[in-house]
């Protein structure tokens, strides 16, 4: 049996440019700043924090710890180092952890970077906040797999710990549905074909890669959430309080949202 699309290596190598150009590289400041107003979280834990496996308190004033998981090549998990916070980023692709690993060694930034799947990586309570962006959820073929991602996280969050879930919400794309498209990038072309599945439940896309001398087609696909799914999910298992938005700047999730952005607090 083949393996799922998600875990293929040599698939998220031949995705790297189109997911990392530079341009998206340079938005990852204004992205944390805007992160870190909608969380309301600061780089110095609000509270004393209780050491994994200990009963023992941290002593207080202690650097606040983030999680950036599916970090890819560590644009906010490096960004969050250099604001002085504690980071762990966990990827499943060994070559986006290993560009993040050389870029903190170069600039000296303590990060830690965990190969691992989402659904298996799971530290109780270690967190003060914990991301997940661009639409780097819902891959699983059977949704008790993104039901298991979102309790790891829970688990994983200190009491009044936040999560920050963005996606490209249902209502969104049916606003600006395309079945085909295609955009330009600093030395290639992509081009993009959509279906939309399983009453608006799933999309299946493909992506042809030109660049000179070289084609490369792949095959993604994705579960679809509107809003109110969302915020059932995470409220199921057992965050308290969740917020939606329609970007990171914390706009309304309206006929004019760009995002679905949900804010869920232990």
């Amino acid at each position: 049996m083949s393996r799922p699309w998600y875990e293929n290596d040599a698939l998220w190598e031949d995705l790297s440019p189109v997911l990392f150009p530079e341009s998206r590289l340079a938005a990852a400041p204004q992205e944390v700043s805007n992160l870190l107003a909608v969380m309301g979280l600061t780089a110095r834990a609000s509270r004393p924090a209780r050491a994994v496996g200990s009963a023992a308190p941290d002593r207080p004033g202690i650097a606040a710890a983030v999680l950036d998981l599916a970090c890819g090549i560590g644009r906010h998990t490096l960004e969050l180092a250099r604001r002085g916070f504690r980071v762990t980023g966990v990827d499943r692709t060994r070559l986006y952890l290993e560009r993040a690993m050389r870029q903190g060694r170069e600039e000296g930034l303590e990060v830690e970077l965990v190969r691992e799947d989402m659904r298996r990586f799971r530290r109780p309570q270690a967190f003060d906040g914990a991301i997940n962006l661009f639409t780097s959820f819902g891959y699983f073929p059977d949704p008790a797999d993104d039901r298991l991602v979102v309790e790891n996280v829970h688990e994983s969050l200190k009491p009044g710990g936040v999560f920050v879930l963005d996606l490209m919400g249902k209502e969104v794309l049916a606003r600006i549905f395309r079945e085909r498209d295609w955009h330009r990038e600093e030395g290639f072309v992509v081009m993009e074909e959509r279906v939309v599945r399983n009453a608006w439940s799933w999309i299946e896309s493909r992506w042809t890669i030109l660049r000179p001398g070289r084609k490369t087609e792949i095959q993604l696909s994705h579960r679809l959430y509107s809003a109110v799914e969302l915020e059932t999910l995470l409220r199921s298992v057992g965050f308290a309080a969740v917020q939606v938005y329609g970007d990171l700047e914390g706009s309304p999730y309206d006929h004019n949202a760009r995002r679905l952005v949900a804010v869920a607090r232990r």
